[in-house]
């Protein structure tokens, strides 16, 4: 087969690229919240603890930060449409492959380490080395729309996955996200160019004076490229923006995908509220934060990306608080679903934006990825702490109140970051 060649789209191409790339972030992001449609049914049909089923949901959340700044590297040295087929190959295996469980151990390994290594490799370091190769200009609000199909994918699949569990069992959920994963791959291959060159193009909004300055010369071999890829940590680790950036984006997973992605639904169904109702909330939020997401990448094209990063941590931090205190009637969760939901991940535009000022456009791809991958160590350790809590003392109370303050943590750790432009020659 060959690529599809843009013809007179020209640089417009780079949305064509833009947007298979932003249904590839949604599925892989309904693929790793299933966990949490997966608790209850999987704790009823197999009488598996909270704590077990929790620990595979973190074992995959782990993996899906840690893998991805080593797709950053192999996006470089083997290719973006290689890596993204691959992923999307094993997403589609491991998620068919699990409906043959029954055994806990199948579900560590099914759910746990391949699908959180496949769905790792299609996340937010795609996002940025995409936006960075096909865009020169309005980074921030593509970052902004491609973050948002990562969470939002993650609260839109869930209505229809708890729907069919409700309706045929755990194994159509599976099934559906094995569905759901291949379905992409002839789109992947027919659709995404390597980068601009490949067809002839410049990237979007580029001149001929800026182009190719992006791109990195790609490591001779594997052994290289993950050599490459621990020499870009060992610089980062040396700039205090680094830790702040990570220890902040680690308290995002812990209070996003680790506690409220994994664990709303069954706190709800504590609370008596049906498996299908709370999903339907949490994609009331996935709506909400399309918006809030993309207002955010706009926003931090104009704004200091450090006071947004303040705004945003305090009001989930106050979020979190209000809702375990609350009644949970209709108001109080609308309430809370607006707001968590337009602040769920805006995180993430200023953060790339702070990651590309500090370290530069060659390595901010790899440097964000390992930023990402604390935020995955964060929601992981969320998924496992909140299930645990939940099964030693019967409720979700002290969880919740403790991602609350990590929030208002965050919130003061933004203000505490330096903003400067990177030196020239870092670029």
């Amino acid at each position: 087969m060959k690529i599809i060649r843009p013809g007179s789209l020209g640089q417009k191409y780079a949305f064509v690229v833009a947007g298979v790339v932003f249904l590839a972030l949604l599925v892989s992001a309904g693929q790793r919240s299933a966990p949490g449609v997966l608790i209850l049914p999987l704790e009823a049909g197999f009488g598996w603890s909270r704590d077990t089923i929790s620990l595979s949901a973190a074992v995959g959340i782990f993996l899906y930060g840690l893998v991805g700044p080593f797709a950053a590297t192999l996006m470089v040295g083997l290719g973006v449409r290689r890596v993204m087929l691959g992923a999307l190959a094993l997403m589609a295996f491991s998620a068919a492959a699990s409906s043959f469980m029954d055994s806990a151990w199948q579900l560590l390994a099914t759910w746990g380490v391949m699908s959180g290594l496949a769905s790792g490799s299609v996340a937010l370091v795609l996002g940025a080395t995409v936006v960075n190769r096909w865009f020169a200009t309005n980074r921030g609000l593509m970052m902004g729309l491609l973050t948002a199909s990562a969470a939002t994918g993650t609260l839109l699949f869930l209505p229809a996955l708890a729907a069919l569990a409700d309706a045929f069992g755990w194994q159509a959920v599976v099934l559906a996200c094995a569905a759901a994963a291949a379905a992409l791959i002839p789109l992947v291959w027919w659709l995404v160019p390597e980068d601009p060159a490949a067809i002839g193009q410049l990237p979007y909004g580029a001149t001929e004076a800026a182009a190719g300055a992006v791109a990195p010369a790609p490591p001779a071999n594997v052994g290289r490229m993950v050599g490459a890829t621990f020499a870009t940590l060992g610089r980062a680790m040396r700039a205090k923006a680094f830790w702040y950036l990570f220890a902040t984006f680690f308290i995002c997973g812990f209070t996003t995908n680790g506690l409220v992605g994994t664990h709303l639904i069954a706190l709800c169904g504590d609370r008596g509220i049906p498996e299908v109702q709370a999903a339907g909330l949490l994609a009331a939020m996935g709506l909400f934060d399309l918006a809030g997401t993309t207002l955010s990448g706009w926003l931090t094209d104009r704004f200091d990306p450090r006071k947004l990063l303040f705004v945003y941590y305090g009001i989930r931090g106050l979020s979190l608080i209000f809702l375990i205190h609350s009644d949970f009637d209709l108001f109080s969760l609308a309430i809370f679903s607006i707001f968590f939901g337009l602040d769920w991940i805006a995180t993430v535009p200023p953060t790339l934006r702070l990651t590309t000022d500090h370290f530069g456009e060659r390595d901010a791809p790899v440097i964000f990825g390992w930023i990402v991958a604390g935020h995955q160590v964060g929601a992981a350790a969320a998924a496992f702490f909140a299930g645990y809590m939940r099964t030693v003392q019967g409720n979700y109370l002290e969880a919740f109140v403790i991602a609350g303050a990590t929030g208002l943590l965050a919130a003061l750790l933004s203000l505490m970051m330096a903003r400067r432009a990177v030196p020239a020659a870092a670029t």
